[in-house]
């Protein structure tokens, strides 16, 4: 079974390595949503810290899912 996990991540200054904390684990989308929109609200902007939600089998499948690094997305012509 899959869950939803929250992390709060916390700018660390080396773009290679993210510090990762996890601050709870969800069995439903909705509940991990509020949270983390409270969490948010709580948090001051600028302050170096995000929190994420993240939906995996494990917490150390979420965790590697969060250290990936992604690619930029390609914005079109029409989006800008």
């Amino acid at each position: 079974m899959a869950y939803y996990f929250i992390f709060k991540i916390t700018d660390t200054g080396n773009a290679l390595v993210k510090q990762l904390e996890k601050i709870d684990r969800h069995d439903s989308y909705r509940e991990a949503k509020q949270q983390v929109k409270q969490l948010r609200n709580e948090n001051p902007p600028g302050s170096g810290v995000t929190y994420k939600i993240m939906f995996a089998e494990n917490e150390l499948q979420a965790e590697e899912q969060l250290q990936e690094k992604r690619e930029a997305p390609i914005v079109q012509e029409w989006e800008k």
